[in-house]
């Protein structure tokens, strides 16, 4: 995930233009439409966005390579279908936020509500907070990180993809239908039916480490567990101890 961060490029605000207007002028701009000056390092335009105060559906389906830096918190919904796009928002989100995100970078200073990455297809979204119930749920592929503590059903009808949790989960965490991992660094108040909790391997190790670093969480991956199908961590020790066990499926 690159760093959003230096001089903005363009500086806009929810104070003076309404927010179709804003994603309007976002995608001018990543289109050259800009009287303004553009960056000569070559990297997409950073624009500062002011007055965010809460706004549903702000943000929706940025789907230009720019970087966005969001100075308040968004409401419901906020930059949900997006890809292509690196943003930073130094505030907390509502329900729903990244929602579907399929390519995008997306990090929260803050909070996060209910649902947030709910059918994640790509990208990476990031809270740096707590999040609420259903974190995850029906992704299927992307990486979720979440520094703080999550509610309950995080991962539910999870057929891939990654989520990392810095803290607590609150009940039935993860689901056993998919092939998606859950790293967890605190405690579950329970596990979904089919899920089992298991130590890292090396290679997750590693795998993790990498995540954490591109994420800009601190934490060692050692300090992560494992929930995993249960079925898919017997396949794993069968490898291991040198077993077949066929599968008649």
């Amino acid at each position: 995930m690159s760093s959003v961060s230096g001089s903005s490029d363009f500086v806009l605000s929810f104070d003076e233009l309404s927010e179709p207007k804003i994603r309007t002028r976002i995608a001018s701009i990543a289109l050259g439409g800009s009287h303004q000056h553009t960056p000569a390092s070559g990297a997409p335009p950073l624009i500062q966005i002011d007055g965010a105060s809460g706004q549903p559906h702000a943000l929706m389906a940025i789907r230009s390579a720019v970087r966005l830096h969001v100075t308040g918190s968004l409401g419901d919904y906020s930059l949900s279908y997006c890809s292509r796009c690196d943003v930073r928002v130094d505030g907390h989100g509502g329900h729903g936020v990244g929602e579907c995100l399929s390519g995008a970078a997306i990090r929260f200073r803050g909070n996060a509500g209910h649902a947030a990455g709910v059918g994640m297809l790509g990208g990476t979204l990031a809270i740096y907070g707590s999040a609420g119930d259903r974190l995850g749920a029906a992704m299927s592929a992307g990486e979720l990180f979440v520094r703080g503590d999550v509610g309950g059903d995080a991962g539910v009808s999870m057929r891939g993809g990654t989520i990392v949790i810095g803290g607590d989960a609150g009940p039935r965490l993860g689901e056993a239908l998919g092939t998606g991992t859950i790293y967890l660094r605190g405690r579950a108040e329970s596990l979904a039916d089919g899920m089992v909790e298991v130590g890292l391997r090396k290679r997750d190790e590693l795998r993790l480490g990498m995540l954490l670093i591109n994420a800009s969480i601190r934490g060692a991956a050692k300090e992560f567990r494992r929930v995993i199908p249960e079925s898919l961590w017997r396949t794993e020790e069968s490898r291991h101890h040198g077993e077949v066990r066929p599968s008649w499926r």
